[in-house]
């Protein structure tokens, strides 16, 4: 069954009338175009037992046919009122909708008084924010394989920022080279923003990049993805540049076996919050217990954060097809900061990494 016959059995299951989708990475992954339409409204009409149909700025009508998208197709301009003409596609399949499911996570308060002005009965038993999380909790063979794909980009995107690495360039620099390589391979999107952080930098786990200069002998932290056919991948590597001092080492040294541990113990039928307190467990008995701030992982797919997050008290067991990354980290204020990540697919007896860039401590020289 595809994502959008689930959503559509789903809708009859829980008897609800419709289903309003906005967020844009959840629209693409019920019909296969993404565009983030910034102000202007965008939204997929979705039902139980008629055609659904996208709706949204005039500008990207010819844009979704050619996605291949079969059924309906309606734009507005500018100075047109969206919601009375969604309001008149969605009467000619039901005259008179009352049970709704919204995206409660996503649904601005504004567009939520937009649907009630032109439906005043509605009401909205149906979070379809829930549906959407568990929908893309276990990935199907195809969107593993282009997951596969967005991976290989990530790794030759290490490769890039790691050969960039020379005393006085600064981070930023070192992001621009990564980017303006990968778009000469025709990669035009990254998940998020490419993070490069040198030496104590790196101590801010989601800071950078900066004008600060890499400086021979620290660390130096690289955070970066890409999109590849609306699929994300997300890895991170620190590298040495020169010889850092012992205390990073160490860090670095702790870091890995954290994720290596947790990243063997990935199995069908362990919980999540099992995995991280192996990698928690490990950083801990080494004394950095207090600097590892943040959960072990993240679920990845169509966005860079997805259901399910590996972390203490998600006691959900893992399945085949689950993605998520394996990420611990150690961030010392004033001395230096570690992370080592890679998003991974549960397979039936283990699990398979999307990233294969090394992840022992590679050291790199001008």
């Amino acid at each position: 069954m595809n994502h959008l016959a689930q959503l559509q059995q789903w809708l009859a299951d829980q008897n609800l009338d419709v289903a309003y989708i906005s967020n844009p990475t959840n629209v693409a992954y019920f019909s296969g175009y993404f565009s983030d339409p910034e102000e202007r409204v965008q939204a997929l009409l979705v039902f139980p037992d008629t055609e659904p149909f996208y709706f949204g700025p005039q500008l990207s009508v010819e844009a979704v046919k050619k996605t291949g998208w079969t059924y309906g197709d309606y734009g507005y301009l500018d100075h047109e009122e969206p919601f009375a003409k969604i309001a008149t596609q969605i009467k000619a399949r039901c005259a008179d909708p009352k049970r709704w499911a919204i995206e409660k996570d996503d649904l601005p308060y504004g567009r939520y008084e937009f649907i009630l002005n032109q439906f005043p009965d509605a009401t909205f038993p149906g979070d379809a924010s829930r549906f959407i999380e568990k929908a893309k909790l276990v990935k199907t063979p195809d969107e593993i394989a282009i997951m596969i794909e967005a991976g290989k980009e990530a790794d030759f995107a290490f490769e890039v920022g790691f050969n960039a690495l020379k005393t006085g360039r600064t981070e930023q620099e070192v992001v621009a080279e990564i980017e303006y390589a990968l778009m000469k391979k025709g990669v035009m999107h990254m998940s998020f923003d490419t993070i490069v952080q040198a030496g104590v930098n790196a101590a801010d786990p989601h800071g950078g990049p900066t004008t600060a200069k890499v400086q021979p002998n620290e660390l130096v932290l690289f955070d970066l993805g890409t999109v590849h056919n609306a699929y994300m991948s997300d890895a991170t590597r620190t590298v040495a540049f020169g010889k850092p001092d012992a205390k990073s080492l160490e860090i670095h040294k702790v870091c890995l076996e954290a994720n290596l541990t947790a990243q063997a113990a990935v199995k069908p039928g362990i919980k999540a919050s099992e995995l991280d307190k192996i990698a928690r467990d490990i950083i801990t008995k080494a004394g950095y217990g207090e600097y590892f701030i943040h959960r072990l992982g993240h679920g990845i797919g169509t966005s860079t954060h997805e259901f399910p997050s590996i972390m203490e008290g998600n006691d959900m067991l893992l399945e085949p097809g689950m993605c998520f990354s394996i990420e611990p980290g150690i961030y010392i204020p004033g001395v230096a900061g570690v992370r080592i990540e890679d998003c991974i697919h549960v397979t039936e007896n283990g699990c398979e990494p999307f990233t294969h860039t090394p992840k022992n401590l590679l050291t790199f020289n001008d």
